[in-house]
């Protein structure tokens, strides 16, 4: 099946909300090699002007690719994640991501165009916090390789 070009626009229902936890944001850090006191340490991440530890910027990753399996997942979509190369990804952030945080996401299908046998798609997540507040916006690029590939 191929990749379904009529998703471009398409908005997906928002993701459950995940409890950001000091526990997941040290663990991120630390695999990310971020030592910053201010990820580990909630005492230093006060001291800094946060209410408790403050993820690493990459962090919205994780929620982002969440929000993303909503559209990998989907068998109209025909993606066929075998074929799966990741393009680009870039975040804009409205506010840090702080332990205690409950953040939500919807995502959107903002492209998908065909180029050079592949097939290209660009979403963009739309991170919230408890009260609808903006938080990040995480964009990604896949790009599904052709059957040739």
């Amino acid at each position: 099946m191929a990749v379904n070009e009529d998703f471009m626009g398409r908005e997906y229902p928002p993701l459950p909300p995940v409890d950001v936890t000091a526990e997941w944001v040290g663990e991120f850090a630390s695999s990310v090699g971020a030592t910053n006191a201010v990820h580990h340490d909630a005492r230093a991440a006060r001291d800094a002007g946060f209410d408790d530890v403050v993820a690493p910027p990459t962090f919205a990753v994780v929620i982002a690719q969440k929000a993303d399996a909503q559209l990998i997942e989907d068998p109209e979509a025909g993606i066929d994640f075998t074929r799966v190369v990741h393009g680009q990804q870039s975040f804009t952030h409205h506010t840090p991501i702080v332990a205690g945080m409950q953040i939500s996401a919807v995502l959107h299908v903002d492209a998908v165009r065909s180029a050079g046998g592949h097939v290209m798609v660009t979403t963009r997540s739309e991170l919230s916090d408890a009260d609808g507040s903006p938080v990040c916006t995480a964009s990604s690029t896949i790009v599904i390789r052709g059957e040739q590939s």
